[in-house]
């Protein structure tokens, strides 16, 4: 029996993103009741030029969202462990921009991020052809994980909200198995995201589908929320738990100072607080 927290969630945002609300404490206030060893904040990273400005902090802003975890890492210590994150988005030719911006903090995890939701990634690749659109965005998370500039590739298959009825994961295998070759053969991680339980496409992200081909090359995986408000730390930990021992993993990971950690599925769920 594990009587201690293990485990982080590592993917939450502050308000700093024009989308999100509640401070890292109330985040962090969660995570205690979860179970939850600690939180990574990882608010969407700042971008040159105004790029998708309206879900994101500006780089000026980069400062106080530093200080705003540092504080809550202060308040919160000999509770839960509060640690500094940062989702960054992949975007062709932005490799230089994130190169520089994810030095400029202690970074204990930053997440690689495709987002095809924003205007300039539409602009850029939405086509007539929704199963070429697949193909772009499955590529281009393979492009991100080659980039050497993130620990994990989040919400791997969220391009299925943006195409509901559209979205053909089968018809997209063939090239799925090459993308997620290329992701493997860098030793990155790739995320299991529960939030995609609450969205248009109500399932995680990726799916089992796309989870039991990335067993089956050793890719490993960490658990998140996505949290956007407190109340949704360590949400549906569980069923991930299930889903990913049912396609056959064992470990999960997490990441502390860039470096992963690799514990047992059925620890990190024995340590765990579930239901209400």
């Amino acid at each position: 029996m594990i009587d201690m927290p293990i485990y982080y969630d590592s993917h939450m945002h502050t308000p700093l993103c024009k989308h999100a609300i509640g401070d890292p404490v109330e985040y962090a206030k969660t995570g205690i009741k979860k179970g939850l060893k600690g939180i990574i904040m990882t608010c969407h990273s700042p971008m040159p030029d105004g790029f998708s400005a309206d879900v994101r902090m500006a780089p000026d802003e980069l400062s106080n969202y530093v200080q705003m975890v540092e504080l809550a890492a202060k308040e919160m210590e000999g509770k839960i462990d509060v640690k500094l994150g940062l989702e960054s988005d992949w975007f062709p030719g932005m490799e230089c921009w994130l190169s520089k911006l994810h030095q400029q903090a202690d970074f204990h995890f930053i997440l690689g991020s495709v987002h095809p939701f924003t205007r300039e990634y539409k602009k850029a690749f939405l086509g007539d052809d929704p199963l070429a659109f697949q193909a772009i965005y499955f590529n281009h998370l393979a492009d991100a994980a080659e980039s050497g500039l993130f620990d994990c590739i989040s919400h791997a298959d969220i391009v299925k909200v943006m195409l509901g009825d559209k979205w053909d994961f089968e018809a997209s295998v063939p090239i799925v198995e090459k993308v997620l070759d290329r992701i493997a053969a860098t030793g990155i991680a790739m995320e299991l995201n529960t939030s995609g339980l609450n969205k248009s496409y109500p399932e995680m992200n990726p799916g089992e589908r796309m989870l039991n081909m990335m067993q089956s090359v050793n890719i490993p995986v960490v658990v998140n929320s996505d949290s956007h408000k407190p109340e949704r730390v360590g949400a549906d930990f569980d069923m991930a738990f299930d889903l990913l021992e049912k396609v056959g993993f064992t470990d999960v990971s997490y990441f502390n100072n860039r470096e992963r950690v690799d514990v047992l599925i059925s620890d990190a769920r024995q340590s765990m607080f579930f239901g209400e």
